[in-house]
This record gives structure tokens, C-alpha cells and sequence, in this order.
């Protein structure tokens, strides 16, 4: 009597590809897993679970090897499913774009902190009689702008968001997640290197600058040095070479007790402090263990 061949279940699946991942060094290997297989069968990932005993089809194995097989070599499982969820929103992604990432959260959380303050001491106007001004300076995939636009509906109609990226490709991907997200007639995109084809100035601006230095860069994984954009993580020899150009623009383009934020790496929290002294903000707090900054003017 012939061996009964043991069939490829889903559970068999994520439990043989947890594995090989792990063996791989992959820091999330039973999510990826997971997200690689629920995109491979087009369901969702909580319906892997319901499907546990179930059988994909030969179609389905064969797609879900191909993505097993490009995560194992470092691919992001992010760029495989072309999708990212970043405060509790997906967001299309692609190579154009850095993957938002959960730190970056804080920096939105910090951002609607300020604007609650804004309405709270203005009435829902800035000193100037017209809505909060809010700008997010390296758009990328629309994670922090259009966060902000979802997240604070109370003063959604008087909230004025401006979004840049120096990436004409990484503004078209923002623009297909305002458009998701039904906040892109809300948000204006510019194409601008910082803060330079800028006109007019804002209550809040934030930015999740390049602030990888050229050792750090060096030593990145994998799966963020080979695939995701260059241009959005290295800042140069030491990591705050685009923070000292924002930081004195920032300061020129904020309106009068107007709030500064960034996401930056602990490495830098005392040079960028320096940096931020010297080019005039006040009441400089880095918070969330050295990885976020605001700053007053």
C-alpha cells in the first residue's frame, strides 16, 4: 500500500515558511507568511485561519513559492503585496516609496497633538484668521499627510495640507493613496526638494527626513538597503546633513508659535538639537526614546 502524501494546508504552508524565514533572519517571519499567503489566495489575512486546513490551489502554491522565494532573497514582503498598513490605513507601496513603518506613527500622534492645541487656543483659526496650515515635508507614500487628514475630522474642513516630495514618482503614489483614502482634494502635492518652490508659510510642519548616515547605511539589512529608495534614507557622512538645511528653512516657513517635528535616529538626537538651537527654535523636546523631535518657534 502506497504512503498517503501529506497535503500542503495552509497551516502546513505557514508553519513550513515560518521556518524557513527564521532561517533566513527575517525579523517577522510568521507575518510575512501570513501577508505572502493571504495575497497569494486573495482573501484576508484573518481568513487564513477559517481556510487552515484547506488546500490552495497548484496556481496559488505556485504564486506563493515565487513571493517565498524573492522574501527569502530580501525582498520586502510590503513590495510583493504592494500594500502596507500604516495607522490602521493601507497604503499602496512600490521601490519609489519607503515602507511606513511604525515609529512613524508617533510622529503623527505627536503632529495631531499640536493640532488639537491649535484649536483648542485658536478657535479653529491660526493668528493669521484662516485655517490651520499643516505641512509634511517628504511625502513619500502619503503616510503622515494623509494620517493626519483621516485622523482629525473635528477640524478636517479648516485644516490646510500641504504635501512635498522631491520625487515626482513618490507624489504620484501619494496621490493614489489621498485618492484611496477619499482625502485628495484635501491635500496639495508639490513637487519640491524640501522646502524650496514653497510659497506662503504654516502653523505645523513635519518630516520624516533622510537621516541614515554612510556607516549606517552600510550596515542596513538587507531587505531595506537593496530595495528601498536610496534617495529617502541616506542623508550623507553624518546622517543630519538634510536636516541642517531643513531646519533653518522650516523656521522661515513656520507662522509665530508654529511646531517643528521630525522622526530622527537616536544616533543623531544630540547633533540634530545643536542644529536646531542654532537655526532659532525653542522648547526642543526629543521624545519616544530619542526617535522624535518638536520644536516651537
Amino acid at each position: 500500500m502506497s504512503e498517503q502524501v501529506e497535503k500542503w494546508t495552509v497551516g502546513r504552508l505557514l508553519n513550513w515558511t515560518t521556518e524557513f524565514f527564521k532561517s533566513k533572519g527575517i525579523d517577522s517571519p510568521l507575518l510575512d507568511a501570513q501577508v505572502l499567503l493571504a495575497k497569494a489566495m486573495q482573501i484576508k489575512r484573518i481568513e487564513l485561519y477559517t481556510n487552515f486546513t484547506s488546500e490552495p490551489t497548484e496556481q496559488q502554491r505556485a504564486l506563493f513559492r515565487d513571493f517565498v522565494k524573492r522574501r527569502g532573497a530580501g525582498e520586502p514582503a510590503a513590495y510583493l503585496v504592494g500594500v502596507k498598513e500604516f495607522y490602521s490605513i493601507p497604503f499602496q507601496v512600490n521601490p519609489n516609496v519607503l515602507i511606513p513603518r511604525p515609529e512613524t506613527e508617533q510622529l503623527v500622534l505627536e503632529s495631531l497633538d499640536r493640532l488639537k492645541n491649535f484649536t483648542n487656543n485658536c478657535n479653529d483659526k491660526s493668528d493669521d484668521g484662516v485655517g490651520v496650515s499643516f505641512c509634511d515635508v517628504g511625502v513619500g507614500s502619503g503616510a503622515i499627510a494623509i494620517a493626519v487628514a483621516l485622523n482629525y475630522s473635528r477640524i478636517l474642513q479648516s485644516l490646510s495640507i500641504t504635501a512635498l516630495d522631491i520625487s515626482p514618482e513618490a507624489l504620484e503614489v501619494a496621490k493614489a493613496n489621498a485618492k484611496s483614502s477619499g482625502v485628495l482634494e484635501r491635500i496639495n502635492f508639490l513637487q519640491s526638494d524640501l522646502l524650496d518652490n514653497v510659497e506662503g508659510s504654516f502653523d505645523i510642519i513635519a518630516s520624516n527626513p533622510p537621516y541614515v548616515s554612510r556607516i549606517e547605511y552600510d550596515g542596513l539589512p538587507v531587505d531595506i538597503k537593496n530595495y528601498e529608495p536610496k534617495l529617502a534614507l541616506l542623508a550623507g557622512e553624518n546622517g543630519t546633513e538634510i536636516i541642517a538645511k531643513l531646519a533653518p528653512q522650516a523656521f522661515e516657513k513656520i507662522k509665530s508659535g508654529g511646531y517643528f517635528l521630525m522622526e530622527i535616529s537616536p544616533a543623531i538626537a544630540e547633533p540634530v538639537k545643536k542644529i536646531l538651537e542654532t537655526a532659532g527654535w525653542q522648547n526642543i523636546q526629543i521624545l519616544h526614546d530619542d526617535r522624535i523631535v518638536c520644536c516651537e518657534k
